[in-house]
């Protein structure tokens, strides 16, 4: 016990500190971080959106845009909330229905955050006479935008922390599960932050120029959700499984095993978008079906 003890120098390592409210008002009621980091994420993307729609790039005029954000923003919001439960929760959420609505507890699933904006996508298409997989392409170059600003917001929330490490950058994270080890606090990987760059800014620098180049709609969702799997795939190496789930084949994590779907359906969108002819036409305002 003594030589595990003595082999971790804990006080080296930072302890996670971080306030989850910008202005806590009473109880779990405030401004918390967690929701100025989605609010800046979709602000964002919606001025990229409208840059490129100002630019003939997108095929809504800027406030249509913003409209859209909003319906799509809503879609993934819902189906983040009510995938977590499904695929993380299951069990708290039969005994407890509420839960779906306690948005303190727990999370959103970026996989049913994905399936929410599919939903959405088809429901704006009622409105919007656009060309679907144009429309598509738009919000998935910047959809990386907000899942960076998300990760960001868990890291300072403590949560989804990463598996124990002793690398200089370790963080400890008070909240996390098995925490202490022969009476010493685990490091762990800030795997929030490495999320950041492998599921957020790394996406967003494959897709922008590629967007900016083609004309060939669901290519971008096609690169975006392929590259997003792949990012998330690695980054999973580093944080620490869900609570209660076995690893699949001892070292396949319920997320990566996710992965699997979005990546082939991904790779489908890009091999019918390049055996399919390009549509310059269908870019820009009022360009139709």
């Amino acid at each position: 016990m003594e030589e595990a003890t003595s082999a971790l120098d804990a006080t080296q390592y930072w302890v996670h500190d971080l306030d989850p409210f910008l202005w806590q008002i009473y109880g779990n009621v405030g401004i918390r971080w967690y929701g100025l980091s989605y609010s800046l994420g979709i602000i964002l993307t919606g001025m990229l959106l409208v840059r490129w729609s100002k630019q003939r790039r997108f095929p809504l005029a800027p406030n249509d845009a913003w409209n859209y954000l909003f319906i799509i923003s809503l879609g993934m919001f819902i189906g983040g909330r009510v995938g977590y439960c499904l695929f993380y929760s299951l069990e708290e959420t039969l005994q407890n229905p509420l839960f779906l609505i306690q948005i303190w507890k727990g999370g959103m699933s970026s996989h049913g955050g994905i399936l929410g904006m599919l939903a959405a996508h088809a429901i704006a298409l009622r409105y919007y006479r656009c060309r679907p997989g144009v429309l598509a392409d738009g919000i998935a170059a910047a959809t990386p935008i907000g899942i960076a600003m998300g990760r960001l917001a868990n890291f300072i929330n403590g949560e989804l922390w990463g598996r124990p490490a002793t690398v200089a950058w370790a963080v400890i994270f008070p909240r996390a599960t098995n925490t202490v080890d022969y009476g010493v606090a685990v490091p762990r990987h800030p795997s929030q932050l490495y999320a950041v760059f492998l599921e957020g800014l790394l996406i967003l620098a494959i897709a922008i120029p590629i967007h900016a180049r083609h004309r060939r709609p669901w290519l971008t969702t096609g690169v975006v959700m392929s590259a997003y799997s792949v990012g998330r795939f690695i980054d999973e190496f580093f944080r620490e499984p869900d609570t209660g789930y076995a690893l699949f084949w001892g070292w396949m994590s319920k997320g990566q095993l996710f992965t699997i779907p979005t990546f082939l359906l991904g790779l489908g969108l890009i091999v019918w978008a390049l055996r399919r002819p390009a549509a310059p036409e269908a870019y820009g305002w009022g360009s139709g079906q």
